[in-house]
């Protein structure tokens, strides 16, 4: 597994990508504006295929370029199939809530990318529409919009490769905020759920105290060694934030 991140934006949102070196299958997460550049170079340098573009929620410095690099997939693999080329399928498996009908765009025996779709994008459903309609919520430019095809819901499990991530739904910062956990690699993409030393902001629409105190007290389960990548700022671990992870378990509530 290689991952490689980067600051992109006005509030330098960290973009990811993570890729099977192996198959080269790689996903990106949280395709802030200005990120298209910086990362169609590094998926072009080396020779990986882009197959899932994935939100951990619908703020628009998380979701500002899906449009941009969902296109440059499309045109990508359009190339690549009228040069006769073969793109080795990902097997990309999101489920949706208990009971639910997952759906073609869901189906992990299926692969939802293609010319003329390009890499899909996911999204929980409940921030579905924060990406089909943006709010600008003080962004200094427009934010186009973009057509989520894959459901991030609770329990469901993002397989490209050998790479296995979990989807946890974390609302609080919004109502459909994820992270992802790899539990074999002991990491958690936490989108802006939990930072170093703080949480994100429930002030904005579709915040909650109540539900971020429930998902970081969710979190305070895990291992103090698996290393947390978050949607700003540095990474951490879970031991590292663990004592104020505790409080908050323990109270219900947020500290201050």
């Amino acid at each position: 597994m290689e991952l490689l991140s980067r600051a992109i934006g006005p509030l330098e949102t960290n973009v990811y990508v993570l890729a099977d070196v192996r198959t080269r299958e790689a996903i990106a997460i949280d395709t802030a504006i200005p990120c298209l550049s910086w990362l169609s170079g590094l998926l072009v340098e080396r020779g990986w295929t882009l197959k899932l573009i994935i939100s951990t929620h619908g703020h628009w410095d998380h979701t500002g370029d899906n449009a941009a690099v969902q296109a440059w997939t499309r045109k990508q693999a359009a190339h690549a199939a009228g040069h006769g080329a073969v793109v080795a399928g990902a097997n990309v498996a999101a489920a949706t809530e208990p009971g639910g009908d997952p759906g073609p765009a869901a189906n992990p025996a299926r692969d939802p990318s293609g010319p003329e779709v390009g890499a899909p994008i996911a999204v929980h459903p409940l921030d579905r529409d924060r990406l089909i309609h943006p709010a600008p919520l003080f962004a200094p430019f427009e934010i186009p919009p973009s057509v989520p095809a894959v459901d991030l819901a609770e329990g469901g499990r993002v397989r490209f490769g050998d790479i296995d991530l979990e989807v946890l739904h974390t609302p609080g910062h919004t109502e459909g905020s994820v992270c992802l956990l790899d539990r074999d690699a002991g990491l958690l993409l936490s989108g802006d759920t939990l930072f170093a030393g703080s949480w994100g902001r429930t002030d904005l629409p579709g915040g909650s105290d109540e539900q971020m105190a429930a998902s970081l007290a969710r979190l305070s389960g895990m291992d103090d060694r698996v290393r947390v990548l978050p949607g700003h700022g540095p990474a951490t671990l879970i031991g590292r934030e663990r004592r104020w992870l505790e409080r908050v378990k323990a109270t219900g509530q947020l500290p201050g």
